[in-house]
């Protein structure tokens, strides 16, 4: 699924892949976003969604571990977004 955010702070990208991990809990929103990226080329970008809000701390140090840019996160309603460029 590619998307793109309506307004917000980060730029919209319609090239992401979408990842909806919202309702999942830790470990699970990176455990998803692991695979995920796993099937990307590199430079590709994955878009997450969660709800967990442990998820936007979880994410960074999952980044700064794998070498996987962190673009950037926001929250946008009931949900946090990040978006990840895969190395």
């Amino acid at each position: 699924m590619r998307s793109a955010l309506p307004g917000g702070g980060l730029p919209a990208d319609p090239t992401a892949i979408v990842l909806d991990a919202t309702g999942l809990t830790c470990p699970l929103p990176v455990l998803r976003a692991r695979k995920a990226l796993n099937s990307l080329k590199p430079n590709d970008v994955l878009e997450l969604r969660t709800t967990d809000l442990a998820a936007p701390k979880d994410i960074r140090s999952f980044c700064e571990a794998t070498g996987h840019v962190l673009i950037g996160q926001e929250r946008v309603g009931d949900f946090d977004i990040a978006r990840i460029r895969r190395k």
